[in-house]
């Protein structure tokens, strides 16, 4: 039973899809339990206040990069599998240790060199090597790469504030479309008082919109967008350790054992003897028992 759990958990961490379908069927179970006609809760107008209504005011508020990229986070969620988790950081920190053994044995010069033939893609990774054969001062590097590190995670929050003004905006904008609803309803109330109950329903679906898409769809996008940010600031941190220490020409056993701070204990790269399984400890053999001889 445990077991099962895990893995139904498992499901729901790496495929956001599935659990915006299962909050969406919950919803959707309940308005098929409570009445016998699903149409009663769709309403266009409503949809059109409340959706029309966060993305103009998102617009308005952020540029349209940001909330770009805070609506493909949205489409994201929904349309793309998620990749199978990888080990970055200790792949990460495999590269920094090589490069620490180049650094101490043959020098800066040598490893300006090997990195021109093979190239680096990572636009940050690229930034610290530069710092390092730059010939400047572990001090001056850390400094430049944590502001790089601080910028990058301020770029990549500006879609999670898009996403969070979103969820803020949604609740209000179906308030809205309810009033709209219920000032239709009394200006034709004189005229058709039969359809107050219908014309009242509509204008409540506003509400209705605006909570959910806020509650399901904006909020779940930007904590997971924040999630992602938060990683990449992460192994940032991690690779602005590594090019201090290689401009400090740190030996690659120091540079081991620094990084391996950044991981998991369970992911910590320990010297050999570490890793050979331990026998265990012969146990003594029991003492012999005594005779106790007992007088007649």
């Amino acid at each position: 039973m445990a077991t099962l759990f895990r893995r139904s958990f498992e499901a729901f961490v790496r495929y956001p899809v599935l659990g915006l379908a299962v909050g969406f069927a919950l919803v959707l179970g309940a308005v098929m339990l409570s009445t016998h006609s699903f149409l009663a809760f769709f309403s266009i107008e409503g949809l059109v206040v409340v959706v029309g209504g966060v993305i103009a005011v998102a617009f308005m508020s952020f540029e349209a990069d940001d909330v770009r990229k805070a609506l493909d986070v949205i489409a994201a969620m929904v349309k793309q599998a998620p990749a199978a988790p990888q080990d970055n950081l200790h792949r990460d920190m495999t590269e920094i240790i090589a490069w620490a053994s180049v650094v101490k044995e043959k020098g800066v010069r040598w490893l300006e060199t090997s990195l021109a033939k093979s190239g680096i893609q990572d636009p940050f990774v690229k930034y610290g090597l530069n710092m390092v054969v730059s010939g400047y001062s572990p001090e001056d590097v850390r400094a430049m790469m944590e502001t790089a590190a601080d910028a990058a995670y301020e770029r990549d929050s500006l879609p999670v504030d898009v996403l969070q003004s979103m969820t803020s905006h949604a609740p209000a904008f179906g308030m809205i479309g309810t009033l709209v609803g219920m000032v239709a309803m009394l200006g034709s109330l004189s005229e058709n008082v039969t359809g107050i109950g219908s014309s009242l329903s509509v204008a409540f679906l506003s509400t209705l919109y605006g909570v959910v898409s806020a509650r399901v769809v904006y909020m779940p996008a930007a904590a997971k967008l924040r999630q992602v940010a938060s990683k990449r600031r992460f192994r940032n941190q991690l690779i602005t350790e590594g090019m201090v220490m290689l401009v400090g020409n740190k030996s690659p056993m120091y540079v081991k054992d620094r990084l391996n701070s950044f991981l998991r204990p369970e992911w910590h790269d320990y010297a050999d003897s570490f890793k050979t399984p331990a026998q265990p400890a012969a146990r003594p053999m029991p003492a012999p028992a005594r005779l106790k001889v007992v007088a007649a």
